[in-house]
C-alpha cells in the first residue's frame, strides 16, 4: 500500500476517533500488568467489571507472587480461562519479585522475558504505564482491519505489528492500535459495514466476501 494512502488512512481514523485510548481500567503499572494479562479473549467491559475487586484484595508484585492460587482464581472466574490467567499471573509475578526486584521493567526485552507476556501485553504496559513506545500493540482488531487494509499479509500478530511499524510513522503507535480498535468495532467489525465506511474509498477490501 502505498505510504501517501497509509497516511490518508491514519488522518481519517484520527478525525473519527479524536478520543479513542487503552480500553482497561487501571491506575497503577501493576494494575496494567494484571488487567493485560486478563484481557485475551474476553471482552474488555468484563475485565472491567472484574479487577475492581481483584485489585482490592492484591495491591503489590509481591501480593499476587505468594497469592493462593484458589483464592485468586475465585476472583477472576467471570472472565475466561480463569485457572489458567491466575497461574501465569501469579508465576510473572514471582519472576518480577525475582529476577527485577518487585519492579516491573520498562525494556520490551525483558519485560517479554516474563512467562505469559507476549508482544501484545508488553506494548500495552510499555506505553500506557511508562509512555514508552517500542511496537504497536496487535489484537484481533488489528489483525483484521489491517488486513482489510491491505496494510499486511499476515495472520501473525508478532508479524503484523512488523509490517505496521514498516509503513505506520513511529509518532503514531502510541495510538494507532487504539483507533484501529474503534473502527474494528464501530464498523469493521466480523461483518464489515464497508458501504458506510469513511474508508470505502481507500480500503481494497481484502478478504472481504461481501461488501455490506
Amino acid at each position: 500500500m502505498e505510504k501517501e494512502k497509509v497516511l490518508k488512512v491514519i488522518a481519517l481514523l484520527k478525525e473519527h476517533y479524536p478520543h479513542a485510548k487503552y480500553y482497561l481500567n487501571f491506575s497503577n503499572p501493576t494494575e496494567l500488568l494484571v488487567a493485560a494479562m486478563l484481557s485475551p479473549q474476553v471482552r474488555d467491559e468484563i475485565v472491567n467489571a472484574t479487577t475492581p475487586k481483584i485489585f482490592a484484595k492484591y495491591k503489590t508484585i509481591e501480593d499476587y507472587a505468594k497469592a493462593d492460587l484458589k483464592e485468586l482464581t475465585e476472583l477472576i472466574k467471570p472472565i475466561s480461562f480463569p485457572a489458567v490467567k491466575a497461574a501465569r499471573i501469579k508465576k510473572a509475578c514471582q519472576v518480577i519479585l525475582e529476577k527485577f526486584k518487585g519492579q516491573i521493567p520498562r525494556s520490551m526485552e525483558e519485560l517479554t522475558s516474563i512467562p505469559g507476556i507476549g508482544r501484545k501485553t508488553a506494548n500495552s504496559i510499555l506505553i500506557n504505564a511508562f509512555g514508552i513506545v517500542e511496537g504497536i500493540p496487535v489484537d484481533l482488531h488489528v489483525i483484521r482491519v489491517s488486513y482489510r487494509l491491505g496494510w499486511t499479509k499476515s495472520k501473525d500478530p508478532d508479524e503484523i505489528e512488523q509490517d505496521l511499524m514498516k509503513i505506520i510513522p513511529k509518532e503514531e503507535w502510541k495510538t494507532i492500535a487504539y483507533r484501529i480498535k474503534a473502527h474494528g468495532r464501530a464498523l469493521c467489525g466480523v461483518v464489515p459495514a464497508c458501504s458506510n465506511c469513511f474508508l470505502k474509498e481507500l480500503c481494497p477490501k481484502v478478504g472481504v466476501k461481501k461488501h455490506a
